[in-house]
């Protein structure tokens, strides 16, 4: 509240409300058992890019008050935290998965199964950026954009469609990222039908 003489302005301060659905989190504690939460049901490390996008992905918490609570467990030793490839690798310690385990059901359930279904997503997302090519070649008017499925080192499937403008790429490249099974399950189908 701010007092100006006889007028006096109430300021309310939302930032770190901001991004958040109904029934999402706001307090750290909550936060910091939900990442811890993740890393112990996924049974893997992720990285600080991918939890933030995990909890953005159905606006779960704020990004802000993530990172809060990701640099409070690194400094509590509740998780370690190396860089990989230019980030933040973040494991859980032993210690937390056996404290999680005791009180993850404190968690509302809607937003354990919200972060899980989010994480598999993203990670799937994430291998398949890893497994698959994409090239662009500009051409007088549009590009070429050749997405090719690889199995180690094996081409499994080799598309290239045209497309008119820069938005354009960015759009087909997440759409094939996000979509790149089903894709080629699709083709296969269609192509093997007597």
């Amino acid at each position: 509240m701010y007092n100006y003489g006889k007028v006096v302005f109430a300021v309310e301060n939302n930032t770190f409300c901001e991004g958040i659905a109904p029934g999402g989190l706001r307090e750290q504690p909550e936060i910091k058992l939900l990442v811890c939460y993740l890393l112990k049901t996924l049974n893997q490390s992720l990285t600080r890019t991918q939890i933030n996008e995990i909890l953005q992905e159905y606006q779960i918490a704020n990004y802000f008050e993530v990172n809060g609570a990701m640099s409070e467990l690194v400094c509590g030793g509740q998780v370690t935290s190396e860089i990989v490839d230019g980030d933040e690798l973040i494991t859980i310690t032993s210690k937390s998965i056996i404290d999680v385990a005791r009180i993850e059901r404190s968690l509302p359930r809607s937003i354990r199964e919200k972060a899980v279904k989010a994480a598999l997503k993203i990670l799937a997302r994430d291998r398949i950026k890893k497994e698959s090519k994409v090239e662009i070649e500009k051409l007088s008017h549009g590009y070429h954009v050749t997405f090719t499925v690889l199995d180690v080192d094996t081409e499994l499937l080799k598309i290239t469609v045209y497309v008119a403008d820069e938005r354009q790429i960015e759009i087909v490249k997440n759409n094939f990222y996000n979509n790149a099974v089903s894709i080629y399950s699709n083709v296969i189908s269609a192509l093997t039908v007597e």
